[in-house]
This record gives C-alpha cells, sequence and structure tokens, in this order.
C-alpha cells in the first residue's frame, strides 16, 4: 500500500512541470518566444514568502501577507514571465505608442502582444491544472516578489506565481 502522501509531492512537481510545457507550447504573436518559466519549491517559497510579508508591510497591502500564507501551504509555486521586447510591428500602437519602433525609445513600456501572449500561456498552464483536479491560484502578488527578488532573468519584466496545492479544502478559497 502507498499512501497518498507519499505520491503526492511528486505528482503535483509532475503536474507544474506538464503546465509549464503546456505554456511554453501556447501561440505566441508572430511565433515569437518572450517566456520565462520556473519552478519554486519549499525552500524558494519561503524566501519568496517572506519578500511578500516585507512588500505587505513596506507598502502597507494586506493581500500580499494573505497571499504569502497561501504559498506557503503549497508544495510547487509556477511562474511565467515575460520580458517586453516589441514585435517590430510597422502598425500596431495597443501599447499607446504609434509603433513598435516609437516604442524602442521607451523601453519599461510594456508591449501589449508580450502581456496578450504571457495571458494565454497561464490560461494554457491553469487548464492542466484543472485537468488534473489541482487547486491553483494565479498570483499577481508571488511574481511582483520575484521580481524584486531578481530570481528570474532580468529582462522579465512581467511575472506571474501559480500556487499548487491539493488539501481536502481549496487554500485558495475563503482567504481573509
Amino acid at each position: 500500500m502507498i499512501s497518498q502522501k507519499e505520491f503526492e509531492k511528486e505528482t503535483i512537481i509532475d503536474i507544474a512541470k506538464k503546465m509549464a510545457i503546456a505554456a511554453r507550447t501556447a501561440p505566441k504573436s508572430r511565433g515569437r518566444d518572450t517566456l520565462e518559466i520556473m519552478l519554486a519549491t519549499k525552500s524558494d517559497i519561503k524566501l519568496i514568502a517572506s519578500h511578500m510579508d516585507k512588500i505587505s508591510e513596506e507598502q502597507n497591502i494586506s493581500f500580499f501577507s494573505r497571499d504569502a500564507e497561501n504559498i506557503r501551504n503549497c508544495e510547487v509555486v509556477l511562474f511565467i514571465g515575460s520580458s517586453i521586447i516589441n514585435l517590430e510591428l510597422s502598425y500596431c500602437g495597443y501599447c499607446g505608442l504609434e509603433n513598435c519602433t516609437n516604442k524602442n525609445n521607451y523601453a519599461e513600456v510594456p508591449c501589449t502582444l508580450n502581456s496578450i501572449d504571457l495571458g494565454i500561456a497561464i490560461g494554457s498552464a491553469v487548464s492542466i491544472a484543472a485537468d488534473n483536479r489541482i487547486d491553483n491560484r494565479v498570483l499577481f502578488s508571488a511574481g511582483k516578489a520575484v521580481q524584486e527578488l531578481k530570481l528570474m532573468n532580468q529582462t522579465t519584466k512581467i511575472i506571474f506565481g501559480i500556487g499548487l496545492s491539493v488539501s481536502s479544502k481549496n487554500i485558495f478559497f475563503d482567504r481573509k
């Protein structure tokens, strides 16, 4: 007999890896991949959650601490981020500038299409979690902490975390 607790960690990490593959293979504008994808396990999660608590205190944003407590209860957190490299389009303007050539003068202005690609990738990833009945939550707060800790490539400017949990009650609901 094998107890669920014995294979739970291995299974959730395996599903997180499949989520990463789903994100990577999601459709992308002009076929250009601007994504960076990483998995955080317990020791990394502790570091990230501590930084989220620090942000909560310094910025007086309570949901960062709430989310930090959530990820402390996760076996793994998947991080998906995007650079904001423009797609060299001669006609677009979705970022608020007339075209990609003009956007090059504003390196920190996100390319809207990169952000859309990131959203599609996140949707693909969480669909794998849902298909496998893994409780999950997309967290801006965890991504912001990873960005500030410089745990991903410095060209990765927009990051979201996806906490994954297996428990009898979904830890991401009834949050205070």
